[in-house]
């Protein structure tokens, strides 16, 4: 929290603002004093927004379905004024960390029966939203409260309100309606949002609060990548409770007509409010510092502490997650605004999986040289590889995800990032990786440390678990696939070319973005249509697949596809298997 500069208010209605709290593209966020001393987080659009006559019409509209929600499930509106120079509301101050700071900077995956609590308490908190007329739109970790007394779901509401506002407000603010790693499909694609949008969010939450992983996939693989997995493929369940999969799997169904109300969530979910919803641990040390919150004249506020005064290592995760919560406390009303979405810079999502959003002196320890895309083939010869790493380092500092990487040989695939230990003159050390995705499931284990030295500016020496390549860069981005290989691809042999296919769509490495379809034929003699979709893995030299998953319209008895890779020359496609020595297939582009 910051103290108030000279041209902010003092006042908002009845409420005394001591403090600022965050601010976004749509206004700005105060910590505030009730005229009985209550906590509020105090929420004043911005003075573009509130001459849009539409905007404010809108608004006026959500604060009034916002009074109907309650504030059992969610942080109560405690004052408003809609029809002032700059529209402000005023929530209580949820005393609590969120969700995604307590499963990935503190505690870790919460146990089973929290988390059957967790999606009875949330689907009642969706029932309440949903009966007031509302959409959330953006259900994620960040956007969920844990209190003594059950989660509070903020940040909802004023997604409708800006439908109303011209475009150019999403592009000039930053404004972004939604979280990528929790969007449902129909997001993704850009179309009608309905309350099913929130159950799939509701789905993902609990993935993410049982595993702490997202159920698709990093967006460190790139945003494209992430949201084409939403669109397409199946989730990554790997870790969810067996007493709580079928409920997640329909959570996450493709189509929303297919998914639950949170109505029947609500009641299929067993919630016994008279237990305690938290592991002890937490439930006590919450309990303290709200009170402690509650009950100061004047914000929290968390000393700074030098290294000296830091805990010892063996201290364990109770101390840990008790520094975690303190500091999460002080901050919790940058984010607890019920009706006002307040997203710029300072609301940037922390990284899913713990890593540290935090500034540090050494925020930029990754050498120039480093960053950028990088490919290699780790067995095999660039001819004919068995084995292909591909490797994107971003900027950061010690303990931040700067690698992440996609390693295809012949029977899996297994995606992951890596944290930054050292980076020295001509020298980057990665840690052990954390798995991102894999295929097929349950088959791929963390990556070892990696060292890799630079050789020249085009090429890099990767060491790791005993083994090492030359890594050479490699195009990255949107685009990563090279344009040789887009398009539709039929045999060379023209007995075959009604019966297989290949398609190839332009899109970034960790992308399913290759189909092939062939008729095959069985032992009694008919046939079985047959078509699998493939990740890349690689772009170049060659374009290499993981194995492949096969499509709803295959035959029951399609065999699971190995990996494969495509080269492109003199107009024809050649696919060879990455698991066995065999005689590549031919194709040419259809005309």
């Amino acid at each position: 929290m910051h103290g108030l500069e000279a041209d902010d208010p003092r006042r908002m209605g009845d409420f005394t603002l001591i403090g600022r709290l965050g601010a976004g593209g749509m206004g700005q966020v105060f910590l505030g004093r009730a005229p009985g001393g209550r906590p509020a987080a105090v929420k004043v659009v911005r003075a573009a927004l509130a001459e849009d006559p539409e905007f404010r019409a809108r608004f006026r509209l959500e604060v009034a379905a916002l009074h109907r929600v309650g504030g059992e499930w969610t942080a109560p509106v405690l004052g408003a004024d809609t029809e002032a120079a700059q529209p402000w509301v005023a929530t209580e101050y949820v005393p609590g960390p969120s969700l995604h700071q307590v499963v990935g900077a503190g505690y870790g995956p919460l146990p089973e029966a929290t988390l059957h609590s967790l999606a009875g308490r949330l689907a009642r908190a969706l029932r309440a939203i949903h009966g007031a007329g509302l959409v959330h739109r953006d259900l994620k970790p960040s956007n969920i409260l844990l209190t003594v007394d059950g989660p509070r779901v903020i940040d909802f509401g004023i997604a409708r309100a800006l439908d109303t506002v011209a475009g150019g407000l999403r592009t000039s603010t930053g404004v972004v309606l939604g979280s990528p790693g929790f969007m449902a499909p129909e997001q993704v694609r850009g179309l009608r949002v309905t309350p099913a949008a929130d159950v799939f969010g509701l789905g993902s939450v609990l993935v993410y609060a049982a595993t702490g992983r997202l159920p698709f996939g990093s967006a460190e693989l790139g945003l494209h990548a992430l949201m084409f997995r939403i669109a397409e493929e199946e989730p990554d369940l790997t870790g969810v409770p067996d007493t709580l999969r079928g409920l997640v799997t329909a959570c996450l169904a493709k189509d929303p007509a297919l998914r639950p109300t949170a109505e029947q969530i609500a009641a299929r979910v067993r919630t016994d409010t008279a237990d305690p919803w938290l592991p002890p641990e937490l439930l006590a040390e919450l309990g303290r510092l709200a009170a402690r919150m509650l009950t100061a004249p004047t914000p929290v506020r968390v000393p700074a502490r030098t290294p000296e005064a830091a805990p010892a290592a063996p201290a364990g995760t109770g101390r840990r997650w008790r520094r975690v919560v303190a500091a999460a406390v002080a901050l919790a009303a940058v984010a607890a605004g019920t009706a006002l979405y307040l997203r710029g810079d300072g609301g940037k999502e922390p990284a899913a999986d713990g890593a540290s959003g935090a500034p540090r002196g050494d925020e930029r320890a990754v050498p120039e040289e480093f960053t950028g895309a990088w490919e290699g083939v780790v067995e095999g010869d660039p001819q004919y590889p068995r084995r292909t790493l591909r490797l994107e380092v971003t900027q950061g500092g010690t303990g931040d995800l700067v690698a992440s990487y996609i390693d295809t040989d012949g029977e899996h695939q297994c995606a992951g990032r890596g944290a930054l230990v050292s980076a020295g003159a001509g020298t980057l050390v990665v840690g052990e990786g954390r798995i991102t995705a894999q295929m097929p499931q349950g088959r791929c284990g963390p990556a070892a440390r990696q060292t890799l030295t630079a050789r020249s500016p085009s090429v890099l020496t990767w060491t790791s678990g005993g083994l090492s390549a030359d890594l050479h860069r490699s195009a990255g981005g949107p685009e990563a696939v090279p344009a040789e290989y887009v398009g539709v691809w039929v045999p060379a042999n023209e007995l075959y070319r009604e019966k297989e296919m290949i398609r190839v769509v332009q899109g970034p490495a960790g992308g399913r973005l290759v189909r092939i379809s062939a008729e095959a034929g069985m032992g009694d003699g008919t046939e079985q249509y047959c078509e699998s979709s493939y990740v890349v893995g690689a772009v170049s030299p060659v374009l290499a697949l993981g194995p492949g998953t096969y499509t709803a319209e295959s035959g029951e008895d399609c065999r699971q596809p190995d990996s494969v890779f495509l080269t492109v020359a003199d107009g024809r496609m050649l696919l060879y298997s990455m698991a066995v020595d065999a005689e590549p297939a031919e194709f040419v582009r259809k005309s």
